[in-house]
């Protein structure tokens, strides 16, 4: 993905990427056990758009959810006067649809309890979920509100659910995080990898309260992007697809690879590992570098928070912003802390970490 493209689109608020259903289903299999009698809430997804919704729509009774809860932004592109992709717009609470059909924007919410085969086609598919929408009132609402993340409504909503799911916008990763943080909600998201090195992301690595998903981490994804765009993949169904390559999972669910020690074979010479012109700690280029018998202070790529297991290793913290005053004990006198100078030379920004054992 280009970092233009990315800033431009985070200035302009049209980071919404759409995420495609394959790239969901590759990540979503690992954590089936953890589905079962749950309250989903996919709440940055427009119901008739979001293949979040359709994933878990279609996978309602294999998963064996509770319930199903989606709701969408008041700017997204299928709603208000435009009709809806997946399904066509109901009836709602009565009135005629027509009043809907205006250019003002409308956030919407779908909530589903059981998935059946509604039309007796013999299978339960989509269909079915577009015939319970179009036919039962309770299913499908319009918002009061604008449908954002932390507006009243979705926040009642997020309170009623165990686990959220969902791809929140780049540009809002951090107050997204914050609002699951402080309602201590289960969560499988996806972020951009720049978020590794936000405080309230780095904070809650350090105390295991997150972690990155199953999907290898430098593969990234495939998203709908914005007609904006200026690279992309190819054009499917009219949009723009586009490969973003720093996309990752954020979970606070067990993720395996999180649990597994990293095989150390490397052996500590001062000449391989030189240490920090400014920090106390040597530098470790990439994370299978690691020495295996070096018990003081190291410094390692952000990467390694992809392979980080929290038994092998104690997170201290990051250089980036210079440590946010928790480096102090771990500075060398220097002009500048900003980065990790090795021979003068500034370096990208490191995670200090020891090892436990």
């Amino acid at each position: 993905m280009a970092r233009k493209d990315l800033a431009q689109a985070k200035d302009a608020k049209k980071d919404e990427f759409y995420t495609q259903l394959d790239d969901i289903a590759k990540e979503l299999k690992y954590y089936k056990p953890y589905f079962r009698d749950k309250v989903v809430l996919c709440n940055c997804d427009d119901p008739y758009e979001s293949n979040f919704f359709k994933y878990f729509a279609l996978n309602f009774n294999t998963l064996g959810l509770k319930k199903l809860i989606a709701t969408c932004y008041n700017g997204s592109p299928i709603s208000g006067e435009e009709l809806p992709l997946l399904f066509e717009l109901p009836s709602i609470a009565g009135e005629d649809r027509q009043a809907y059909r205006v250019p003002k924007k409308i956030a919407y919410k779908v909530e589903i309890n059981e998935v059946l085969d509604y039309n007796g086609d013999g299978r339960v598919d989509l269909a079915d979920v577009r015939y319970l929408i179009q036919n039962d009132k309770n299913v499908l609402s319009v918002l009061k509100g604008n449908g954002s993340f932390d507006s009243p409504e979705c926040i009642e909503l997020l309170k009623e659910a165990d686990i959220v799911v969902t791809n929140p916008p780049f540009s809002l990763f951090k107050e997204f995080l914050d609002v699951l943080d402080k309602y201590n909600k289960q969560f499988v998201i996806i972020g951009n990898t720049n978020a590794l090195k936000y405080k309230l992301t780095f904070k809650m690595f350090q105390e295991d309260k997150i972690r990155t998903g199953y999907t290898n981490f430098n593969v990234g994804m495939f998203f709908q992007v914005p007609d904006s765009w200026e690279k992309f993949h190819h054009i499917e169904n009219g949009k723009k697809i586009a490969r973003v390559s720093t996309s990752c999972w954020f979970t606070n669910l067990p993720v395996t690879k999180h649990n597994e020690d990293l095989i150390l074979y490397k052996h500590y010479t001062p000449e391989e590992y030189p240490k920090y012109d400014n920090y106390d700690a040597i530098n470790v280029n990439t994370y299978t570098d690691i020495p295996c018998d070096y018990d003081g202070v190291m410094g390692v790529p952000i990467t390694f928070l992809d392979k980080y297991n929290p038994d092998q290793f104690e997170i201290i913290w990051t250089t980036d912003r210079g440590g946010d005053g928790f480096l102090e004990n771990y500075k060398k006198t220097w002009e500048r802390y900003d980065a990790p100078v090795l021979e003068g030379k500034g370096l990208y920004t490191r995670i200090l970490i020891r090892r436990k054992r």
